[in-house]
């Protein structure tokens, strides 16, 4: 019989493995961004794009995108894995697949993708596979799931730039897994903002310390 209290959580399941979900999200979605004051949920802005990443635990990872200037509305949910529409219990069992994601509503004319690349590689250590600092498990792996050949090209490019940098000061291979976008699901209110809501929260996100060659970086 298959166990989630001995299992390996490092170890991404396969889908025969993985929890069954639901057809809708169990809790109410928050209409508002705590933060920003903008739309939580489509219709989003016109004119605006959507970026998805996946950078370890989520409260930290959506307060350096919701600072960041031209960034319209960010939104923390689960993506990447097998469960429809999961619980942040479900997913801590690592039964369902996810990664923690925070999705990017951004305004192009303002913020550029690579700009957002640049916070992305800057924000975490993206080199330590199934987990960021003290959080261990499937859910805080490193994650782009692009939208459209053009997110795809970029990514990949500043990957490539970015592991040149980090093997120059000692680090190892990047882990980041890039791939087309799959379904975003919401996490729980609490959840989202949660740094603002709670301001001595605890955010594991500290970098490498090492700049990335793209964005304003350049």
């Amino acid at each position: 019989m298959f166990s989630f209290l001995t299992r390996d959580k490092t170890r991404m399941i396969a889908a025969d493995e993985a929890l069954d979900g639901r057809s809708a999200p169990p809790f109410e979605i928050p209409p508002t961004h705590a933060v920003l004051g903008t739309t939580m949920v489509p219709p989003f802005p016109a004119g605006t794009d959507t970026a998805l990443f996946a950078l370890g635990c989520f409260w930290g990872a959506e307060k350096r995108f919701w600072e960041t200037a031209g960034v319209v509305s960010t939104q923390v949910g689960y993506a990447g894995g097998f469960t429809p529409h999961p619980t942040y219990e479900e997913v801590c069992t690592s039964r369902t697949g996810h990664a923690e994601v925070v999705r990017v509503i951004f305004d192009p004319a303002r913020v550029g993708y690579d700009e957002l690349l640049r916070v992305f590689w800057e924000a975490h250590d993206p080199t330590q596979g199934m987990q960021q600092g003290y959080d261990v498990g499937t859910q805080y792996r490193s994650g782009i799931y692009t939208y459209g050949p053009e997110q795809a090209t970029a990514a990949a490019r500043s990957l490539a730039a970015y592991q040149e940098r980090l093997r120059t000061a000692g680090y190892g291979a990047i882990t980041t897994e890039i791939r087309d976008a799959p379904p975003f699901y919401y996490a729980e209110d609490y959840h989202q903002q949660y740094l603002f809501k709670n301001p001595d929260g605890y955010c594991g996100h500290g970098g490498t310390g090492v700049s990335c060659p793209v964005g304003i970086a350049v």
